[in-house]
This record gives C-alpha cells, sequence and structure tokens, in this order.
C-alpha cells in the first residue's frame, strides 16, 4: 500500500465516479471483464470501449481515442500499461470526465521509477478524482455500476453498507460473503495516489443510503484528512468500523524513550480510531458481523444486554463471552423476573442470561409471552440464541417458531436485538433474510457477536459525546538533527508548567554532599549529563543517600560519565509509579502515552496512549482504563491523588503542545503520591534551531 492522497476532491465531487451514466473502458481482456461485469450487475447507462485498434470489444464498437468519445464520461476504467495510464489520464482530465479507476499495476508500490511515474500521474490527473493505481476498482450495488475487471459476489441492494479497502483482494473476498451483510458499495482503493480513505467516507456520508462504513486499512497516511471524515461520520451518525493490519516495524529507527516503545505506528492508529469514534476490529468475521449489526440496529445506547436460550451451556458461553467483550448482563427487574416465573414454572431458575429450558419449546404463544418480557427488562440489546439444524436432514419446524416468536415479541418493542447462533452455519440463509427484513440482526458465531455488540457500543459511547474532540492539523515536518537536553533543563521546563518536581541542586562533586545535607536526607545523586539518555543503565543514578559519606562516594564512583550532578531529597510513600511521555510522530503529530512506570515499563505495557490535543476528562479516562487503576484508587492501601496525577499529566500534554521542536518527552516514573504528584525523572529529546 502506498498513499499520497494530495487530492483535494470532496465526496460530492465524486458522484460521477461512484454513480455513472456513460463509462468509458480502455484496454483488451480487463476492459472486457469490466464490461461483463457491468451487464451483469445491471449497469442501465452507455458503455464505450476505448481502443486503437479493435473494432469492437465485447460486442459493443470501439472509438480509437479520448478525442473521439461522444462526451466526457462520467467515469473511466483503465487497464492499459502504466505509462499509457499516464497519458490517459490527462487526456481525460482534459476532457472533463467525473473520475477514472486505474487498474494497472507497476508504481509506486513497485520501485523507485513506480513512484515517479505515479508522482506523474498525480500530476495528469490534476483535480479529477482518481482511484488506484494498482486496484480492482469499483462496485456500487446500489445504481448498478462496475469498474471492475473480475469476479465478485454481490448483488443489488436498496440500502446498505460501504466498505473501503485498500486491499483488492480483501475487498473482493468480502463480497463473496455468506452472512447476508447488505453491501452497499466497495471501492478497491489500491495505491490510492489521488481519492483516499478521507475522500470516499466523506462520499458514501453524502448517500443516505448507506447505513455504516467498513474500512480495510493497511496504514494511514492521512491522517488529519481521516480525523475530519471520521468526526464527520460520529456528527453524522453513520458508524464506522476498521479493519486494520499490518504495522512498520517499531524498531526501524532507534527511540530513546520507553514512550517510544510504548506508542508505535499501530497504538498510534488505534488512538485515532479512538479519537473520532471508529471501532477497530481484529478478525475479518468481527468486521463483517459488526458492520451487519450496525445495519440492522445502529449504535448501541449502552453495554446492558439480555440473552435467552434453550440450554444452559449455551447461556453459559454466551454471559463468558459478554464479560471478555466488555459488556453486562443485568439482573432481570422485579416485575419481569415474577411474570416470566409464572410463564415458566418453578423448575426454571428465572436469571439473566435466561436458559428457559424446553418447557415452552415449540409452544408460539408461550415463548411470543416470555420474550415479550425480555424485551421489557429496559436494556440495550436482547439476544436470541438459535443454531438450525440441518434442513437436508433435519426437522426445522420449531426453531422457525421460536425465531418468529423472538420477531413477534420484536415488533411490540423495536429496540436493538439479534439472534445469534453459536456457529456461522447455524443460521440459515432464508431465516437471515427474513429477520433483516424485520430489523433484527442475523448474528452468525457468538464470539463475533459479542466483539460486535462491543464495537456497536463503542460508536454509541463516541455518538453521544457532548464535548467531541478538534479534527487533527497536519503535522509540520522537522528537518534537521535531535539533541537530547540535560535533566535539570527538562524539569524546569515543566516545574513551568506547574508540575511538581523534587527540591534539588546543580553541584560540582566537591559540592555534592553540602547540598545533600542542606536537602536533608535521604537523597538520590544523578550525573547531569545530555549525553546519558538512561542513566540508570549506565550507572549515574545512586538512591536512597542517607549520609554525606555516602553522597561523596557516589559523585566519585560517577565521576567517569559527567562533572556536574543533580542532587534531590528522595520522594517516599508513592502509591504508584506511573509513565508519561509524549512522542511527535511525523504522521500523527505529539502522542501522549500514559501508563504504569518503573524499570520495568516494557514488561508489563500496560498503556494507553491518546493523540493531543487532550481534555482531563480524556485523561482520566485513560487513567481508568489501566490494568494498575484499582492502586490508584486504594486497592489495599491509601488512594492516589489523582486529580493531582491528572493536573500534572494535563501539564506535561500543553507543554509538549506548545514546544513545537519537541521530539520525545518522558517522564519515568510519575509518582502518584496520596497529596500530589511528583515527576522524579525527566528525559527530553528536540530538533534543533537554526541558532543551535
Amino acid at each position: 500500500m502506498t498513499t499520497e492522497s494530495t487530492s483535494d476532491t470532496t465526496g460530492r465531487g465524486l458522484h460521477r465516479l461512484l454513480a455513472p451514466r456513460h463509462v468509458a473502458v480502455y484496454g483488451g481482456a480487463a476492459a472486457a471483464a469490466a464490461i461483463r461485469q457491468s451487464r451483469k450487475i445491471g449497469f442501465a447507462g452507455r458503455i464505450t470501449p476505448v481502443h486503437p485498434r479493435r473494432a469492437e470489444i465485447d460486442g459493443i464498437p470501439c472509438v480509437r481515442s479520448t478525442a473521439e468519445l461522444p462526451e466526457a464520461p462520467d467515469a473511466a476504467f483503465l487497464a492499459v500499461p502504466p505509462a499509457a495510464t499516464v497519458t490517459t489520464v490527462r487526456e481525460l482530465a482534459a476532457r472533463g470526465a467525473g473520475g477514472v479507476v486505474c487498474h494497472a499495476s507497476g508504481f509506486a508500490e513497485h520501485d523507485a521509477a513506480g513512484a515517479a511515474l505515479q508522482r506523474s500521474l498525480v500530476a495528469a490527473a490534476g483535480g479529477m478524482p482518481l482511484i488506484g493505481p494498482n486496484c480492482l476498482g469499483v462496485l456500487n450495488y446500489l445504481d448498478g455500476a462496475a469498474l471492475w475487471p473480475d469476479e465478485h459476489g454481490g448483488h443489488r441492494v436498496d440500502r446498505g453498507v460501504a466498505v473501503i479497502a485498500q486491499s483488492g483482494t480483501v475487498g473482493q473476498n468480502l463480497t463473496m460473503q455468506r452472512r447476508s451483510l447488505p453491501l452497499a458499495q466497495l471501492v478497491a482503493l489500491g495505491n490510492g495516489a489521488v481519492t483516499g480513505v478521507a475522500e470516499l467516507i466523506d462520499a458514501a456520508l453524502d448517500d443516505p443510503r448507506i447505513t455504516a462504513i467498513g474500512l480495510h486499512l493497511e496504514g494511514v497516511d492521512d491522517v488529519a484528512g481521516l480525523s475530519r471524515a471520521g468526526l464527520r461520520a460520529l456528527r453524522r451518525g453513520v458508524p464506522i468500523v476498521v479493519l486494520k493490519t499490518g504495522s512498520s516495524a517499531a524498531g526501524a529507527r532507534t527511540t530513546l524513550s520507553h514512550t517510544s516503545s510504548l506508542a508505535g505506528s499501530d497504538e498510534l492508529c488505534d488512538a485515532l480510531f479512538r479519537r473520532v469514534g471508529m471501532a477497530r476490529v481484529r478478525h475479518v468475521s468481527t468486521f463483517v458481523e459488526a458492520l451487519k449489526f450496525l445495519h440492522a440496529n445502529g449504535p448501541l445506547p449502552g453495554r446492558r444486554i439480555t440473552s435467552a436460550s434453550a440450554s444452559g451451556g449455551e447461556a453459559a458461553l454466551l454471559a463468558d463471552l459478554a464479560e471478555r467483550a466488555g459488556l453486562e448482563l443485568p439482573e432481570f427487574p422485579a416485575a419481569v423476573q415474577r411474570r416470566m416465573r409464572t410463564l415458566l414454572g418453578e423448575r426454571v431458575s428465572v436469571a439473566n442470561p435466561l436458559d428457559y429450558h424446553t418447557y415452552i419449546w415449540g409452544d408460539r404463544d408461550a415463548q411470543t409471552a416470555c420474550f415479550t418480557e425480555l424485551f421489557r427488562a429496559g436494556v440495550d440489546c436482547h439476544l436470541l440464541l438459535a443454531d438450525f439444524p440441518r434442513g437436508d436432514r433435519c426437522e426445522e419446524a420449531t426453531w422457525n417458531i421460536a425465531v418468529e416468536a423472538f420477531g413477534a415479541a420484536h415488533a411490540t418493542d423495536p429496540g436493538p436485538a439479534c439472534v445469534v447462533s453459536s456457529l456461522p452455519e447455524g443460521l440459515p440463509e432464508p431465516v437471515r433474510d427474513r429477520l433483516l427484513a424485520t430489523g433484527i440482526a442475523p448474528m452468525q458465531g457468538t464470539a463475533d457477536c459479542a466483539a460486535a455488540l462491543a464495537a456497536a457500543a463503542r460508536i454509541g459511547e463516541a455518538q453521544r459525546n457532548p464535548d467531541p474532540p478538534a479534527p487533527l492539523e497536519p503535522v509540520p515536518q522537522l528537518g534537521g538533527r535531535d539533541r537530547l537536553l540535560d535533566e535539570p533543563t527538562g524539569k524546569r521546563a515543566l516545574a513551568a508548567r506547574g508540575v511538581t518536581v523534587p527540591d534539588g541542586r546543580v553541584v560540582s562533586e566537591p559540592e555534592a554532599p553540602a547540598a545533600a545535607a542542606e536537602l536533608g536526607f535521604p537523597v538520590v545523586v544523578k550525573a547531569v549529563s545530555a549525553d546519558l539518555a538512561h542513566k540508570s543503565d549506565a550507572g549515574g543514578v545512586r538512591l536512597g543517600l542517607t549520609d554525606r559519606e555516602q553522597v561523596r562516594a557516589a559523585v566519585a564512583a560517577m565521576s567517569g560519565l559527567a562533572d556536574r550532578f543533580l542532587v534531590e531529597r528522595m520522594v517516599g510513600g508513592a502509591v504508584a509509579e506511573l509513565i508519561v511521555g509524549v512522542r511527535r510522530d511525523p504522521r500523527f503529530g505529539p502522542a501522549l502515552t500514559v501508563g504504569a512506570g518503573g524499570v520495568l515499563v516494557e514488561l508489563v505495557r500496560d498503556a494507553v496512549t491518546l493523540l493531543l490535543p487532550v481534555t482531563r476528562a480524556e485523561i482520566r479516562t485513560a487513567l481508568a482504563e489501566l490494568r494498575i487503576w484499582p492502586l490508584l484508587t486504594g486497592f489495599r492501601g491509601p488512594a492516589a491523588d489523582v486529580d493531582a496525577v491528572v493536573d500534572a499529566v494535563a501539564a506535561i500534554a500543553e507543554h509538549a503542545r506548545a514546544d513545537p521542536r519537541l521530539l520525545e518527552l518522558d517522564v519515568n516514573p510519575l509518582l502518584a503520591l496520596p497529596h500530589g504528584a511528583v515527576a522524579v525523572d525527566v528525559l527530553v529529546r528536540e530538533a534543533r534551531s537554526s541558532d543551535d
């Protein structure tokens, strides 16, 4: 995947390309295939093949050149060699075409010469939308358009989800799904040289027939654009699900801070998705199920669910999966419990998840009454577990009764609901289609269902946020060399922002014992040098020194590392040690990481990364997601001053935002005390200015 995304085209400007009435196709076999796929999908517009030598392609007369086209096409499908692609794009832009799909490979994904050719392609397009190069193209199942040279498994729909995929094969595979996902539009981006993900999201948002958007991403280059598009989707109430694959190697460049090891490119992508209310999932099956659920129900108003099944084993499995996904199974209200006991009898334990046993199995009226009570529980989503038997060997009638009874109950209280099978093949296609028609999501696989509901809940939480974040801005690039600041300089800068640091003195070797006595024992002594990123590893730190002689011996042992020393009063009584860091990424900008700190920070890896700017509420939420949060709130001991911790983190973040030259800032540890928070160790790396 190689993306430049230099186009300034908007979603509205893509309408001619995505829903064309006149299509021109260029090339041989691939062009003929695109014509056949257009006919197969029911394209009702005009198709004009362009070929310099052939009289016809697939029965349609050819014109010999772009100049001979009877009018500027709304869309063109180009399956010609790379150099000819550039020439043809230039000609189509001059004719006023609505946009092009460039099928050819051999551009930036190939080598340096290909990258140069891709730059020429971008220039040739000008302001004209362009999908590709190195892509399969566009499928529009709403309007019946296929700029696509290969097989696909979709069919026409009136409404459904849009999928934007950076991999053509992944996109093509999604058209072949047998999960009743109503696919409205698929765009396989390829290199995304001109028209990128952000512009295509905008185009999808402008079509009210699109109910949800799925993104398959191999990387994120236009961070600011994706941020703007994601926040627009949030305002419009259109959910976005992301399947992100691949991540650049975190060790590709040497980093000095612990923060860099915790906030690699994949963590930054997660931070972006979280910021703009997109739900990331990890598996293709979850991607499909989440989009299907969102198409039927939209985002969830909360995480509370009910579940009903005729099996205790199914109920227990669902409960385990729900808990791991962060879903809640609250007790039924007392009135609902009483009515259910009357309906189900004394031998059924009325609890959520509900195992209603088989006493009412096959009894439509009794099941409808039971499920109606389920829908009165006042939760956010209702589930019915049902695995149909094989239709070629078994009788399905009683399973149909259960699903129909659930549908009848849903009709009386049409909130979010789904029927879920433990295995994907457990819900036959006719059943899935009937459920979708009534607004009930047919979910295939309990694990994927639980993950899908959690994704829908996360999106719902983001949509309800009364104070959505500002869109991210393009990141200015810093050139030249960088430098480390020594620790006292870094601490002075943070102290000026209101961050508490230990009381200390910078002294020479002979002055150290007296300075320690003046500060009061115990003390810590550190070698002061801008060349020491990790002083402990080099022997440049001594802790817990309790008298002058220990201080004298410590500085003598460090004299080969530096000629200046930082003597500080030891800070004790910490509830927990935190790491607070900021790293400026060339694409994402400054990113804040908060987590469990100390010497084992990389081993523990208990951290959350947020993109700046952040609010105090976002900082507090991030702290609450850490595994060490119980320590901060008083687990087996005094609680930390969480307000002071939030203040310190906010001040560190604001300092990083205000310093345009800052590259990395590491506070490890930030001591969380019962009263206050203290930055004990600070590392700062910044870009050199022209005056340095």
